[in-house]
């Protein structure tokens, strides 16, 4: 098999509204948008590959045709997040009118949650005095970093994380395009892996079809340095069994073996520990102790040591449970 020297999720970035999959009731909304012409400001927020920055696109293509590139233009929040490009670059495009028949521009400005107070503040009054001749799309993470006077001007969009269903059916299409053969314990992986960010299992799915000619679980693991769920089973039923450095030796295979970082080994955690069949009160319990060591990362402590102390506290709970 030949891997074609593109970049799938551009190859595959949707081109019209129908075409994003995962989230059919704000597409739903925009086409409704689409059908009258016409768009007020728009917030997008959610996790990241969801869809946001696809959509904007797809429904400046679908408003504009052929021409959309003239009437808009893309930004990043994140490269210049200062009072400055909102008073100087956005301002000097918002203010010029529309090229050809287009009744507005559209501005897309993506990971406005970088955008200082100061800026958002200047943006909001930029928002107000252009609005007849362009549209702002705002497209953040985190909506509560978005000002309220900004917020309020705005119809907010909420995307959630693709569906398994969803994601798998679009992938298994990607496969037949490309002539990719994948077993069905590596479409579960995929899944795994991705947690509902379509862009990072496009780009795992490219990365495996470049080892070899059967996309499995065991590429898809090793492609995202991801440890396989049973793993971090083994790992916590090992520590709560009171077995200490048994478990200290199956952290040191998935941080030294699969490369992971603390940070990856507590998110993994999390999710085996939601997912697991243990009672809940103790579920409580692991879960509180797993955000004070994620804390604790976040503020700059030596990883190794605080996973083995989280292991050392999964054994003390071990032995008390039993």
């Amino acid at each position: 098999m030949t891997v074609e020297a593109e970049i799938w999720v551009e190859k595959y970035r949707p081109r019209t509204l129908k075409e994003v999959v995962g989230q059919e009731e704000v597409i739903q909304r925009l086409m409704g948008y689409v059908e009258r012409k016409n768009i007020p400001h728009l917030l997008f927020a959610g996790p990241p590959g969801t869809g946001k920055t696809a959509s904007a696109i797809a429904l400046a293509r679908d408003l504009f045709g052929e021409n959309w590139r003239d009437n808009f233009i893309e930004m990043n929040a994140s490269d210049e997040r200062g009072i400055d490009v909102v008073r100087h670059k956005i301002k000097e495009f918002a203010r010029t009118a529309p090229i050809g028949d287009a009744p507005f521009k559209i501005i897309f400005l993506d990971e406005a949650d970088a955008l200082t107070p100061d800026a958002q503040a200047a943006l909001r009054r930029t928002m107000e005095m252009y609005s007849k001749i362009c549209r702002f799309i705002l497209s953040c993470n985190y909506v509560s970093r978005i000002i309220e006077p900004i917020q309020s001007r705005c119809a907010v969009f909420k995307f959630r994380p693709v569906p398994p269903e969803a994601m798998r059916k679009r992938l298994l299409e990607i496969c037949e395009n490309e002539g990719v053969k994948i077993t069905e314990d590596g479409l579960e992986a995929l899944i795994y892996v991705s947690n509902g960010d379509f862009r990072k299992a496009i780009n795992a799915l490219q990365g495996a079809a470049a080892l070899g000619k059967v996309v499995d679980a065991e590429a898809i693991y090793q492609i995202t340095a991801t440890a396989r769920p049973e793993e971090l089973a083994n790992l916590l039923e090992t520590a709560l069994e009171g077995k200490f450095m048994e478990a200290r030796s199956i952290l040191d295979k998935l941080m030294i073996e699969y490369g992971m970082s603390g940070e990856d080994v507590v998110s993994q955690l999390f999710r085996e520990i939601l997912s697991s069949g243990m009672d809940e009160k103790m579920k409580v319990l692991l879960i509180d102790k797993l955000g004070e060591i994620d804390f604790r990362l976040t503020e700059g402590a030596h990883e190794r040591i605080q996973l083995d102390a989280y292991l050392a506290y999964l054994s003390t709970v071990g032995k008390k449970r039993g």
